[in-house]
């Protein structure tokens, strides 16, 4: 199969871009990040593209660039938050291992500290914040092929327990 060694995903504070370096790391593999592929491309922040645009132009930019790293990356891919929302997305994630990286409201206000540019959280984050997981939890849970909690757990934990669940040696 062509295509990343795993993919993660999970809602915006759970670490999908430490734990995806750490485990292209251990896996001796390279990391890619969507959100950094949009970044890059766009020359400006997602939370600019957002205000500029609005969130169906950011949601197009997502879902092409999803696409092409499915298509091109061979390493540890980590797609942003909402990546999980397009159909089409989660049908091209079917092919590919992917782990969803799960974490509570407490774990997300802790990690976040509800001051970062987050532009899907601007009013009351904590009710967005349990919002958003409700439209997007079975989203995740869909395409996963494992889930790892990462509540009360360092970076290294979580990447042993997302090796650990799909079983993954080093290449």
């Amino acid at each position: 199969m062509s295509g990343p060694r795993l993919v993660l995903v999970g809602p915006m504070g759970v670490g999908k871009s430490t734990v995806g370096r750490l485990l292209a790391e251990r896996l001796g593999t390279g990391y890619r990040d969507t959100d950094d592929d949009i970044v890059a491309a766009e020359g400006r922040a997602i939370s600019a593209i957002f205000v500029d645009e609005g969130e169906e132009f950011f949601r197009a930019l997502e879902k092409a660039a999803v696409a092409a790293a499915l298509a091109e990356h061979e390493g540890v891919l980590a797609l942003g938050g909402g990546a999980v929302l397009d159909a089409d997305t989660r049908a091209l994630l079917a092919r590919h291992p992917v782990v969803y990286l799960s974490m509570d409201v407490e774990e997300a206000v802790r990690r976040t500290g509800l001051n970062v540019a987050r532009p899907l959280l601007a009013v009351n984050p904590r009710k967005q914040w349990r919002e958003l997981m409700e439209a997007r939890r079975h989203l995740y849970e869909e395409v996963a092929t494992a889930v790892v909690s990462t509540d009360g757990r360092t970076p290294e934990e979580v990447t042993q327990a997302a090796l650990d669940a799909l079983e993954l040696k080093k290449a």
